[in-house]
């Protein structure tokens, strides 16, 4: 390679090592902001649905199962391929066994610090010994 090229090729590189961080530094920069804006996003819907139910005044009381009820989301339906879905629910039943030996786990240290009844003493032979 003649030497003008690879003079080329060196500036290049190192223009590049250069641009590297402040690149990562811009990136993280827009990263922050962005995840900033959601939060600040999230904190104005909040706000405008507290204002918005201080707003309406119901004429009957609402029940605390009424509100629990109005208060979930429906739930998405997931896109998952049947295999995916098999590792899925393999997961949650080990899991699932794992919290139940847990609970058994603690039921029988619980048991042992239980009081017991009180130890017979030993029954005394009539030769003494």
């Amino acid at each position: 390679m003649k030497p003008k090229k690879l003079k080329k090729k060196i500036q290049q590189l190192e223009k590049r090592l250069r641009e590297g961080p402040q690149k990562l530094a811009k990136l993280k920069r827009k990263l922050q902001e962005a995840e900033s804006a959601k939060a600040l996003k999230a904190a104005r819907k909040s706000a405008a649905r507290v204002i918005t139910s201080a707003g309406k005044k119901s004429p009957e009381p609402v029940t605390a199962a009424k509100k629990t009820s109005s208060a979930k989301k429906a739930k998405r339906k997931l896109n998952l391929s049947p295999e995916r879905r098999a590792q899925l629910a393999a997961a949650m039943k080990a899991r699932w066994a794992a919290k139940r030996a847990a609970e058994g786990n603690s039921t029988t240290s619980s048991d042992q610090n239980s009081p017991r009844p009180p130890n017979q003493p030993p029954e005394n032979r009539g030769d003494g010994v």
